[in-house]
């Protein structure tokens, strides 16, 4: 009784392990991020809201290259001044680099490259601008079923530009090195 008690185990293991067997050359999948932050500072409120789906294909064993949006909008509510309005649009490509893909539980690189278009409103008065960020940053994925997968990306290694729409305008350049709470991004992962 208790070899088949053993057996019936061994079964359900290996069935769980195969069910659960990460990614391969040729999948497809969905991925992003969706957030929401409220703050408030006695009557000052601020509100934003992101989300940011990418799609992405794996090339080879251990590398997948996919494209990526995002959209990103804050609104500033002070009392007696007109609120503060801002909409960020990015789109671009990125490319990931798996150390055990063919794993339940794997760590990747991503190095990403987008194009981004902002506006920012406060009453009548509007400004705008273009520019390009490219980010290198590690993350995890663990697989909780055959399809679905849990996934987090931390830290940053970065370089953005941003011009403002105006004749003559200087662009701002960052560089960034950080590994913060900010710096955090949880997502959902579905393989098709």
């Amino acid at each position: 009784m208790a070899a088949v008690a053993v057996f019936g185990l061994t079964s359900v293991n290996a069935q769980e392990e195969a069910s659960t067997s990460g990614f391969a050359q040729g999948d497809v999948f969905a991925t992003g991020t969706i957030a929401f932050v409220s703050e408030s500072t006695g009557d000052v409120k601020d509100n934003g809201f992101t989300f940011s789906p990418k799609a992405g294909y794996f090339v080879s064993e251990n590398i997948a290259v996919g494209v990526a949006l995002g959209y990103t909008t804050t609104k500033s509510e002070v009392p007696n001044v007109e609120d503060y309005k801002t909409n960020m649009f990015e789109a671009g490509v990125f490319g990931r680099y798996y150390f055990t893909p063919a794993s339940q539980f794997s760590f990747f690189g991503e190095l990403g490259v987008n194009f981004e278009s902002s506006k920012e409103e406060q009453g009548n008065a509007e400004a705008k601008a273009n520019g390009f960020n490219v980010g290198l940053a590690p993350g995890i994925s663990y697989f909780v079923s055959n399809c679905l997968a849990l996934e987090a990306s931390f830290g940053v290694l970065g370089y953005r530009t941003n011009e403002p729409d105006v004749d003559n305008a200087e662009s701002t350049d960052t560089f960034a090195v950080g590994l913060n709470l900010s710096d955090i991004n949880f997502g959902i992962t579905y393989k098709f």
